[in-house]
């Protein structure tokens, strides 16, 4: 088996697309960028350069994953999720520096949150949707609010259990 991309999409040549990686129409996929075996990429997603995406991920529609973030297996990315990667954003800065965003294996982001940079995500955790994310996620934490507090806990199935 190997990747298909929509006809519309846009994939630099030196990216890396593993085994049954499907990216959908409208989506761009920059120079560098490593997307894992498996790993569904919606309609109309950016994946900047260099970006890590692991295998059996779900990237959904009109989510842009920027330069610094790296994404660990079976991460869901619901629509429309934000990431950041300047914690001083400016139209110019001659000291822009990328700040690092890890999503751990199988964290689960609901639609329209916003991740800050230079945050850990934990494993199998799961930010509500809508939820702005402000500072590290512990391992199965359930976070929600803006911004984001823990409000629980959920299994790896995402289940609450607390």
């Amino acid at each position: 088996m190997t990747a298909f991309t929509h006809p519309s999409a846009d994939i630099d040549a030196d990216c890396t697309l593993g085994d049954g990686v499907m990216v959908w129409n409208f989506s761009k996929v920059c120079q560098g960028a490593t997307i894992g075996a498996g790993t569904k990429i919606g309609q109309s997603v950016y994946v900047d350069r260099g970006v890590t995406i692991g295998a059996r991920c779900k990237i959904q529609n009109g989510v842009s994953v920027y330069h610094g973030v790296s994404i660990g297996d079976d991460v869901f990315v619901g629509p429309n999720a934000t990431f950041t990667n300047d914690k001083v954003p400016r139209a110019h800065s001659a000291d822009w520096q990328v700040s690092e965003t890890r999503i751990r294996d199988g964290a689960s982001i609901g639609a329209n949150a916003t991740i800050l940079c230079g945050i850990t995500l934990g494993r199998d955790c799961m930010v509500a949707a809508g939820a702005v994310v402000t500072r590290d996620v512990p391992d199965n934490a359930l976070v929600a609010g803006n911004p984001a507090r823990v409000v629980g806990k959920v299994d790896r199935a995402g289940n609450r259990v607390g």
